[in-house]
């Protein structure tokens, strides 16, 4: 991936679904941080390689503040979609004894 590939970081929509229903769905555009800007502070803290990730938080939607409570179980296959990027797909699986 190049930054031509991504001309705009703030007009991305993200989305995650749980077994294919839509638990979150937002812009980039609503980060309390602009996306060069945070890039620009990580940067004077340690240096960015190609692969790292950036890890800001996440919208609302999620577990306990739903209504009723959503909680991923095994088996439960969640997908996150970044437009322009791509879909991260995972299955649950229950954690080990």
């Amino acid at each position: 991936m190049t930054t031509d590939e991504i001309p705009d970081p703030s007009k991305l929509t993200l989305q995650t679904r749980l077994n294919g229903n839509v638990v979150q769905d937002t812009t980039t555009d609503l980060l309390i941080t602009a996306i060069p800007e945070l890039i620009a502070y990580i940067s004077t803290i340690c240096p960015l390689v190609p692969g790292d990730v950036i890890v800001t938080g996440t919208p609302g939607g999620v577990g306990a503040k739903r209504t009723p409570p959503l909680w991923m179980r095994p088996g439960d296959t969640v997908e996150v979609e970044i437009s322009g990027i791509g879909t991260l797909r995972n299955t649950v699986i229950a954690e080990p004894d």
